[in-house]
């Protein structure tokens, strides 16, 4: 059961971040193997949206509930798709020269065979999913006064 949790400082407000992160249905624009996004239903502190999250031929579809507290946390929780569970938190946390961001998600898959494949491929795929999230925000908002974020990260399996 792959689990990870990462602490940065971006160089942004927590609005911005917010807005980033809320924004699933452009998610298939900057994520990786986000082939495409619906939006269920939406309102200011829930959404439920469903992913389709492919690599070549192999494409699974995948509904979260996502609940937002403006420009404070965004927590993810599964509802249904191929896996056995996955929760998904944010918190975006105003210091000095940005935004630290606390990033926290915990999944497992209901097979032991793709258990076995993510766990070799979990950090890499996680990495460049969190990359994808910081280029854009740079396409978005600019570089900002900070320059880069130092990333602090604790990873469990």
């Amino acid at each position: 059961m792959p689990r990870h949790t990462e602490k940065r400082l971006l160089p942004y407000t927590p609005e911005q971040l917010f807005d980033l992160v809320a924004d699933v249905g452009r998610y298939q624009e900057f994520l990786p193997w986000v082939a495409a996004t619906r939006i269920r239903s939406n309102s200011e502190s829930e959404m439920v949206a469903d992913l389709v999250v492919g690599f070549k031929a192999l494409k699974e579809t995948f509904t979260s509930k996502v609940r937002k507290k403006r420009a404070e946390a965004i927590e993810i929780d599964y509802v249904e798709g191929p896996l056995k569970y996955l929760h998904n938190a944010w918190k975006f946390r105003a210091a000095p020269g940005g935004t630290e961001v606390d990033f926290c998600v915990d999944f497992a898959f209901r097979s032991r065979i793709f258990e076995a494949l993510a766990g070799q491929m979990f950090d890499r795929a996680l990495r460049r999913m969190i990359n994808a999230f910081e280029e854009r925000a740079a396409v978005l908002y600019g570089a900002g006064a900070s320059g880069r974020s130092s990333p602090s990260a604790q990873s469990a399996a």
